[in-house]
């Protein structure tokens, strides 16, 4: 059973930046889809930025493109998020997420294709 955790949020101040760590643990003999989703009090949960299994980094959301930078570290298992100038409208608990499925699956993707999913990692942005 793969387990996702997430970690790296915190309290920064705006044009600050943080680095988000997801540590991927269970069955590393399968390859997954893997993506960072960010939900803020009140709203819908927001795909953010996401790479295939064969290593594939789709497009980012229009609300983090240019500041966000996705990676991963096959040999430490980990996916991160890399934010930089960051806004208070970034506020949100965000999330890990993988994906089984085969073919292309991307943070766009319908949301019940992503199965795994961490517990999050908060982050606030403001002065």
């Amino acid at each position: 059973q793969v387990q996702l955790v997430e970690s790296g949020g915190g309290s920064v101040l705006p044009g600050g930046s943080l680095r988000l760590s997801c540590v991927i643990s269970g069955n590393h003999n399968r390859k997954y889809n893997m993506a960072w989703f960010r939900q803020a009090p009140g709203k819908e949960r927001e795909g953010i930025a996401s790479i295939e299994m064969n290593d594939y980094i789709h497009p980012y959301a229009n609300s983090v493109k240019g500041r966000f930078t996705l990676s991963k570290d096959n040999a430490k298992n980990t996916l991160y998020l890399q934010m930089n100038n960051l806004k208070p409208e970034d506020t949100a608990m965000y999330y890990c997420a993988a994906s089984g499925y085969p073919g292309t699956i991307g943070h766009r993707s319908p949301l019940p294709l992503w199965t795994i999913w961490g517990r999050g990692t908060q982050v606030t942005v403001s002065s």
